[in-house]
Parts: C-alpha cells; sequence; structure tokens
C-alpha cells in the first residue's frame, strides 16, 4: 500500500487519506472475479475503482463534515405555516446524490438500466458498491437500503396500483424525484416483542381501500421518507402476531397535503450521526394495506431480511476500513528503529483483525450469491439464504464492534481523536448489534431457520459441494469433516436449549467461513485465503489451548 499523496514520508503521523480504497485493496478484485461474469466485471472495474478513489478521498471528506453536523427538525415555515422538515447538511445530501444516483445504490436491483449496463445485475455488484461506499460512510447506508428493501417489499406484496404508483420514484436517479423509504417497526413496549405492537389501523370512511393509523413508532430512522412501512393491528384483529398488518404510509396524500404524522423528536445518537432518526406519533395517517391482512410480520420479514443482510455488508465494510486503517499506520510508522509491522506482537494483533474482516467479506459473497438463487428460484437456495442472513448479521455486526476499536488502538492516541475516522467507525460500529434485531433475537432466528425450513440441511450440503471441489490435504479434510459433525451436535441441542443459541450461530459462520475461503482460495489461485480458512479453524472454531507456545504462522503470511 502507497504512502498517501497528503503526508510526507518524514511525517511520523501517517495519514492514508486520498488512497483509493479498491486498487489497494486487491482481494477485493480478486473475490470479484470468483464471484461475477468476466464481462460485467470488466464493464463495472471503472466504477469500482472511481467509488474506491470516491471513499478514500471527496466521500470520506463529506461523511465527516455530515458527521459533525447533523439534521435537524425544523417545525414551521418562516410564514408560520405547520409543516415539519428536516434540515440536512449539504454534504449529506451531496452524498445523497452519489449513492441514490451516480452510482445507483437503491436501484440496482430493480432496474435493468443503471451503471451503463443493459440488464439486471446480481445482488453482489450492489452490495460490492455498498462495501465500498460504507468504508467512507455509514450513516446514509441506512436510508439506502430500506429504499431497495421496501421497493422489494412492495413488489412481492403490494397491490399492482401500490407498485405502480410508487416504484418509479423508489427506483428513480433523480434525486429530487426520488421517494426514499423507510421502516417504523419499532414501539416503546414492541421493541423485538413485534407481537406486543399497539398502533390501530381503522377502514378510513372517505377514501376507498384506505386506513388510518394511530399509534407512536419510538425509533424510526428517515423518518421523514416518502414512503414507509409500518406494523398495525387493524380493529378488530386478535391480540398476538396474528393480528398484525402491514401498510404502506405515505408523507404525503395525493392531494398534495402532509399526512397526519408528526416527528416529535430526533434522536441524540452515539453513531451514525449523519442520517436523521426520530419518534414518531400517527394521528389518523392515511395509509394502504400491503398483502394479506393479519401477516404482517411475515411479510415485514422480507424487508427485515433484506436490511439485515445489508447490515451484514456494511459491517464487512467497517471492518476493512479499520484493518485498512492499521494496516497502513504499521507498515509507515517507524518505532524502536523497526515498522510497526515487523514488531511480532503488532503482527500477531493486525493478523486479529484480518481474520474476521475476510470472514465477513466471504459471508458477503456467499450470502449475496444465495440471495441470487433464492431469487431464481433454485432448489435449496432460500432455505440456505434464510440461515446465511441472520449468520452474517449476527456474527459481522458483533465483529465490527471489536475489530473497529482494537484498530483504533494500532493508531494509538490519535486514533482516539475526531479528526481520524477511527471514532466514527467504533461509534457506527455499535449500531450493527442493534438495528434490525438484537443479538439473542438474530441467534434465535437462526435456530428458527434450522426448525422451520430444514436451514442446516441446506447448509451442509453448500459445506460438502464446496468441499468437493476444492484440493485439501486428508488431514485438513478430516477435521472440516469432525468440525461438520460436531456444529450438527451444538445445532441440534440449541434446538432444544436456546441457551445455545448464540453459541451455535458463531459456530455455523466459522464453519462457513472457513470451507467458503478454502473454496475461493482454490478459484483465485493464491495461497492467502487457505491460510485464513486454517485460522479461522484454529482460532475461532477448534479447541484452544490459552498455555500453548507455538507461534502461529499462518499469522505472519496473511499480512505479506
Amino acid at each position: 500500500m502507497a504512502a498517501s499523496e497528503s503526508t510526507p514520508r518524514s511525517n511520523p503521523v501517517p495519514d492514508q487519506r486520498g488512497a483509493n480504497l479498491f486498487t489497494t485493496d486487491p482481494e477485493l478484485a480478486s473475490l470479484l472475479r470468483v464471484y461475477l461474469p468476466a464481462d460485467l466485471l470488466a464493464h463495472l472495474t471503472p466504477r469500482f475503482e472511481a467509488l474506491g478513489a470516491e471513499a478514500g478521498a471527496r466521500l470520506d471528506e463529506l461523511a465527516a463534515i455530515a458527521d459533525r453536523n447533523p439534521p435537524t427538525l425544523v417545525e414551521r415555515t418562516r410564514t408560520g405555516v405547520d409543516r415539519q422538515r428536516i434540515e440536512k447538511h449539504p454534504a449529506y445530501v451531496e452524498m445523497e446524490r452519489r449513492a441514490f444516483g451516480e452510482y445507483a445504490l437503491a436501484a440496482i436491483s430493480h432496474r435493468d438500466d443503471v451503471l451503463g449496463w443493459r440488464g439486471f445485475m446480481p445482488p453482489i455488484v450492489k452490495y460490492a458498491l455498498t462495501f465500498l461506499f460504507v468504508q467512507a460512510e455509514f450513516g446514509l447506508c441506512c436510508p439506502v437500503s430500506m429504499t431497495d428493501s421496501l421497493a422489494r417489499t412492495l413488489k412481492r406484496y403490494g397491490a399492482r396500483d401500490l407498485v405502480e404508483r410508487h416504484l418509479p420514484q423508489l427506483t428513480s436517479l433523480d434525486l429530487d424525484a426520488l421517494a426514499q423509504g423507510a421502516m417504523f417497526m419499532t414501539e416503546q413496549g414492541a421493541g423485538s416483542d413485534v407481537a406486543a405492537t399497539a398502533t390501530r389501523a381503522r377502514l378510513d370512511p372517505q377514501v376507498q381501500g384506505a386506513f388510518l393509523l394511530d399509534g407512536e413508532k419510538w425509533f424510526c430512522s428517515n423518518p421523514d421518507a416518502a414512503l414507509a412501512m409500518v406494523l398495525a393491528r387493524i380493529d378488530g384483529a386478535p391480540a398476538g402476531m396474528s393480528g398484525i398488518s402491514l401498510f404502506l404510509l405515505p408523507r404525503t396524500l395525493e392531494n398534495g397535503e402532509p399526512n397526519r404524522c408528526r416527528i416529535l423528536r430526533l434522536k441524540d445518537k452515539l453513531g451514525t450521526r449523519s442520517m436523521a432518526s426520530g419518534e414518531i406519533r400517527l394521528e389518523g395517517a392515511g395509509a394502504y394495506l400491503v398483502g394479506e391482512a393479519g401477516r404482517g410480520f411475515a411479510q415485514m420479514a422480507d424487508m427485515v431480511n433484506n436490511s439485515r443482510l445489508s447490515n451484514g455488508v456494511r459491517a464487512a465494510g467497517l471492518m476493512r476500513r479499520a484493518v485498512s486503517e492499521a494496516l497502513f499506520v504499521a507498515r509507515e510508522r517507524v518505532a524502536f528503529g523497526k515498522r510497526l509491522i515487523d514488531l511480532p506482537l503488532m503482527r500477531r494483533q493486525l493478523a486479529k483483525l484480518v481474520v474476521p474482516a475476510e470472514q465477513a467479506r466471504t459471508m458477503m459473497f456467499q450470502a449475496a450469491d444465495a440471495l441470487a438463487r433464492a431469487d431464481r428460484g433454485e432448489p435449496g437456495a432460500y432455505p440456505l439464504l434464510r440461515i446465511l442472513t441472520p449468520l452474517v448479521k449476527f456474527r459481522a455486526c458483533r465483529d465490527a464492534r471489536r475489530v473497529t476499536g482494537d484498530a483504533m488502538e494500532v493508531r494509538g492516541g490519535c486514533g482516539y481523536i475526531e479528526e481520524w475516522i477511527e471514532p466514527r467507525l467504533v461509534r457506527d460500529a455499535h449500531l450493527g448489534s442493534i438495528w434490525e434485531g438484537t443479538s439473542n433475537i438474530v441467534a434465535l432466528d437462526v435456530i428458527r431457520a434450522v426448525r422451520r425450513e430444514r436451514s442446516f440441511d441446506a447448509l451442509e450440503a453448500l459445506w460438502r459441494r464446496q468441499l468437493a471441489e476444492t484440493r485439501i490435504d486428508d488431514a485438513l479434510r478430516s477435521t472440516l469433516n469432525d468440525a461438520i459433525v460436531r456444529t450438527h451436535r451444538l445445532v441440534d441441542a440449541a434446538s432444544a436449549a436456546e441457551s445455545l443459541a448464540r453459541r451455535a450461530a458463531s459456530a455455523l459462520y466459522h464453519l462457513t467461513t472457513a470451507v467458503a475461503m478454502l473454496w475461493e482460495a482454490e478459484r483465485i489461485g493464491t495461497r492467502r485465503r487457505a491460510d485464513l480458512a486454517r485460522l479461522v479453524l484454529r482460532h475461532r472454531l477448534l479447541p484452544i489451548d490459552p498455555l500453548d507456545t507455538t507461534v502461529d504462522a499462518d499469522e505472519a503470511r496473511i499480512l505479506s
């Protein structure tokens, strides 16, 4: 990795600003060759390079400005009209134009005419671009993901007139014509316990087919979105989950008047400061039923799962940026007469950052590939996607908290200063384990997928296929086969005893990434990913002797 143009080599404080985050990451280019068709990759490489350059320079600068200047809630117009709006800093708006327009991050999955390519592109394209974008800006990627996910859910369950009316707005590349999306689900007394939703829905006596919603939503990101998916209970519906229905809530009514939903306040958050989150009161707000009444959560789950996968991708991006910064500092800073990266203990610390970051990257590609195959209706693909999604949300988001924090330490005291990116990475990383379900909820969802969808069978089939397509020595193959048997036993135990759910989810994640990394190594043709796979096995899956004195040679090789 070359020294940044902004910092002379004589400066003892290394600064990577200005680096291209795509071209300085050859592993990403290698993996894209594994997962994308050659002609599509050739077409998109200039886009990846352009976004990598922006993420390391202009986008990074805009993100820092937006983080220091969070959005504000304006209650009235200057003439005294009671009409709320959220005022965003110009730096955030400029990032919106890049994300929604130039890189089409919310539209890629729904249009066949973006990024100069004729035809629909696989989800891997969207997630690879998001992986680069989030290395500069995390907060905005939430509205991007929700807009994409809302469009997906609306297409799948919405009535034709709703789809025809709103899909063009949701997939517009023109920020002025775009309708951004949101998801208003959380209530004070109904966070993860969706069945406790208290928001009510009643038929609108004046608008045929419409409903009026009353209630409060406690945590609403992108609260001024043009369209939001909302859970509510229709009057007369039974208690519990079976009484919950899904509604599409427009910010503006068809007559041009603002809908009867009020932003009570914006949240003062630890991270994602650039993007507004607020509390909303629905006061007879007009909305439209999406899908079948009483199946709201099952239908919303499609949007939630899409957002969970995006959450895992964002965690992977945060870890990559943190590792990139740590490696740059270690290669450029000299202490005690040596570069930091040449100090044995620092090399071990760096290796412990690289392994989980690369696991998340592999899991991102594996889940995106499963999504593409599930959308095509391939047998066994949906049960596989159904378990990979909560796995990447559960483990990658938890790993991101530790990786970003430990990477901050590599930079030393400067890493604790808000002028550098590390504090923002740490603050943003902590949200991933909370958004779209806390770790406990998501780990239990892994077990639910095993019980209801036979997802373990689909996952084991993936392991067996990838191992059959990979040349490895007999000892390693025996170790992996034994790990599969023991993991199966653990998952069965977790199905009977929920207290084991987190342990089982971690084991499934680590085994999946180890096998997939070996499979990737075979296709890339280099040793590094195989070394990473062995480190995953030894340090994250197999028993560890804390008194062992062995020096791990693989740790040194993955940093070379």
